[in-house]
């Protein structure tokens, strides 16, 4: 089905003893697990996003989605433009439909790279992401020059923070870190023949991904305020540096976590985020905004080993990153439900204990957020829609489209 979002003006999300059970009343014939999508919900996210924007164009992140149905819903909202995606398989697949496609992460895919090579309408949509000559010479291993279409390339530049007292904060991606570093890579680039340089990428994860509100999280934020100077600094001369040997048409930074210090960046021309959309757990804890939860998904009660724990099929849908118990999917409904240390989210059962957990029987429905958003997508076939409390209709995910990608 078509999905349409549009400008919210309510919030009933913020009244948990009537949003979780309007769920639970528009999805009781569904069987569980069943994921969920309120409309109204990803709505206000999609909206609250440009906002923060503030202009500046948003790049939706595929891997923190996966529904083909919700990319397509949100690239119709004026200010959204072209898609971040996580390999280039997925690329391939969703150039079909899209113009613009990057890849956010270098590929080693052979197969995938040939067929970008062989097709000139998906090698003028797809941009590849580069951060070592390296990964050029693959790709001509693969397909040569004089063989195939012009590949499209964009340059990753590493934008974690070093200080001289924590060390090395945030996440390891590019070795491209100063403005000379990311010139010469630009000057062999364009030295290539079978390449064109078009873009440069910069994701500031120590700012973006951690999560920085409360009291404890004073030296977070100071970091961070940190973090964004430098590299605005460090960002805007590698980027003048390479527009002097190439002509640019896209400068990627950021993400859902970090919009407002991106946007204040001049070299930046447009902004990543996804995750923002489906408003996980994780995304809680930040001070610059509050997303509402569009993504949530509920599990069956199966079993009452004792009078105060209720048990529920399945929950063990676990977040990738540092093993801690931020990782564990959120029980959000009935209020008050807490898992066992011992036994935590468990592949097949997830026991529950609480208040709560007395007056729940066999067949009642319990609400889970996951940390994060696109992973949520990798356990279900499908979502359901839900809408004014009425459930609209159905999405596929990728992996109800029959496509796992990573």
């Amino acid at each position: 089905m078509n999905l349409t979002l549009t400008r919210q003006t309510m919030a009933p999300w913020d009244d948990p003893e009537d949003w979780w059970p309007a769920l639970t009343a528009a999805t009781h014939e569904l069987d569980a697990p069943v994921g969920v999508i309120a409309v109204e919900a990803l709505a206000s996210n999609a909206f609250d996003l440009l906002d923060r924007a503030a202009g500046l164009p948003i790049r939706v992140a595929s891997k923190s989605v996966r529904v083909r149905g919700v990319l397509d819903a949100v690239l119709a909202l004026p200010g959204y433009r072209g898609i971040l995606a996580y390999s280039l398989a997925e690329a391939l697949w969703l150039a079909e439909t899209c113009d613009d496609v990057v890849v956010g992460y270098p590929t080693a895919d052979r197969g995938a790279i040939a067929r970008l090579a062989a097709d000139d309408k998906l090698a003028s949509r797809v941009t590849i992401m580069v951060d070592d000559v390296a990964q050029l010479d693959l790709v001509d291993a693969v397909v040569a020059p004089g063989k195939r279409a012009v590949i499209r390339v964009a340059i990753e530049l590493d934008a974690s923070y070093r200080s001289r007292t924590l060390g090395h904060i945030g996440v390891r991606r590019s070795p491209v870190f100063t403005p000379a570093q990311a010139e010469a890579l630009a000057e062999a680039v364009i030295a290539r023949r079978g390449f064109r340089l078009v873009g440069m990428m910069a994701y500031e994860a120590q700012i973006a991904g951690v999560t920085n509100a409360g009291p404890r999280k004073a030296a977070v934020r100071a970091m961070q305020r940190a973090s964004a100077r430098e590299l605005a600094a460090r960002r805007g001369e590698a980027v003048r540096r390479v527009r002097d040997v190439a002509d640019l048409e896209f400068v990627n930074g950021g993400g859902t976590g970090s919009i407002e210090s991106t946007h204040a960046d001049a070299s930046v021309t447009e902004v990543a985020a996804g995750s923002g959309l489906f408003g996980p757990h994780l995304f809680d804890g930040y001070v610059q905004f509050t997303p509402a939860p569009a993504a949530a998904f509920a599990l069956d009660v199966v079993r009452r080993p004792t009078d105060d724990i209720a048990t529920v099929l399945g929950g063990g849908w676990i977040a990738s990153g540092p093993p801690a118990p931020d990782r564990l999917p959120k029980v959000v409904w009935p209020s008050g439900l807490r898992m066992l240390p011992r036994e935590s989210a468990g592949e097949v059962q997830t026991p529950l204990r609480g208040a709560a957990a007395r007056d729940l029987a066999v067949g009642d429905r319990v609400w889970l957020r996951h940390t994060k958003a696109g992973e949520l997508s990798e356990h279900l076939a499908a979502f359901a829609l839900v809408d004014g409390g009425a459930l609209v209709g159905e999405l596929p995910t990728y992996r109800g489209e029959g496509k796992v990608f990573l």
